[in-house]
């Protein structure tokens, strides 16, 4: 039902706008020939980018959901998208244009800052005795304001237009214009996607406790460090070219597990899927809500997600709700362990 969902949402996006698009208007030249360049080079380009950046968001907090053992572990909870929103920020108030590789400077900025960022929020949790999901909980919105004062700190020493630029970007979007931003998403989303995806038995060991997955012969740190680098690897990509975009990490992994149980062989697809078409939409819904004039998709999402974030905290989820069996080690619907095995 998800896919079907998310092919749905896919193929009918770029007919919504301001412009009434068809399908034969898509593909015919001549009079309509302005309508078919809106299509394929803007509209076309941007569901792609959003369902790539929806896509990749929602692995990630998946992933970091998994890892911790907690519901409201995300790239935004944590602080990894505003330590990736801050090297994005740097490099646009530095102005120093730079390719690496062929990658765009303020993407690997994004990405260097973001991996700054989970470290640094992991570093303080483990130095106090113990793993602590609240301290750690603590350490990312308490890492959250250190950069985004840092942030407001460069708008405030930043010319006008660099400024306004800023203030827009950090809102959250998809405004582009052909393919180049969605080759630069794909750079670092679809290695970061890989990784987890050849993790999946390990996400479902992390789930029982460290110790546990430990006992089963995996290697926790090695592991927990490469899930490290592929998630800042995606949320840096997203960050750098659509700015940092809330909930979507949040949101989309705890409803695909209603559909799909908590088994991450069928989680992770559906949440992938989901993810994507679930940003999509909200694109859709900000660029034609107020039509001609546009929302800012970090707006809707943060309204869709303000109050499924206060859900989570009255009931009870972030206590309890992934960090014992109840949650991931017992059987799901498909009748396998959640451990990948028996071991």
């Amino acid at each position: 039902m998800i896919a079907a969902i998310s092919v749905a949402v896919l193929v009918s996006a770029p007919f919504f706008g301001v412009e009434r698009i068809t399908p034969g208007m898509a593909l015919r030249d001549g009079i309509s020939g302005v309508k078919a360049d809106i299509f394929w080079n803007i509209r076309v380009p941007r569901i792609i980018a959003a369902f790539v950046a929806g896509a990749a968001l929602a692995l990630s907090g998946m992933t970091f959901q998994a890892m911790f053992r907690n519901p409201l572990a995300t790239p935004f909870t944590l602080g990894v998208s505003s330590g990736a929103a801050f090297g994005a920020t740097l490099y646009i108030h530095l102005g120093a244009p730079l390719l690496v590789l062929g990658l765009p400077g303020q993407s690997l900025s994004a990405f260097a800052w973001s991996v700054a960022a989970i470290l640094l929020v992991y570093g303080l949790t483990r130095a106090r005795r113990g793993f602590s999901t609240a301290t750690m909980l603590v350490s990312g919105v308490a890492v959250n304001f250190l950069f985004s004062s840092v942030i407001l700190f460069m708008q405030y020493l930043s010319d006008f237009d660099n400024s306004f630029r800023m203030v827009r970007w950090l809102m959250g979007g998809f405004e582009i214009v052909g393919y180049e931003p969605v080759y630069s998403l794909a750079a670092f989303v679809v290695p970061g996607s890989l990784i987890v995806f050849m993790s999946l038995k390990e996400l479902n060991l992390f789930t029982l406790g460290e110790d546990m997955a430990a006992g089963r012969g995996m290697n926790v740190d090695r592991i927990r460090a490469l899930l490290f680098f592929a998630t800042s690897l995606m949320v840096g990509g997203v960050v750098a070219v659509c700015g940092p975009i809330g909930f979507i990490g949040m949101m989309s992994p705890h409803i695909c597990r209603l559909f799909t149980g908590a088994n991450h062989r069928y989680l992770a697809p559906a949440t992938v899927m989901f993810g994507g078409a679930f940003l999509v939409f909200c694109d859709t819904i900000a660029r034609t809500l107020i039509a001609p004039a546009e929302i800012p998709v970090g707006v809707i999402t943060a309204l869709l997600g303000g109050p499924f974030f206060l859900w989570l905290l009255v009931a009870g989820f972030s206590e309890a709700g992934l960090t014992g069996r109840r949650a991931f080690a017992g059987r799901d619907r498909h009748g396998e362990e959640d451990g990948g095995g028996k071991g």
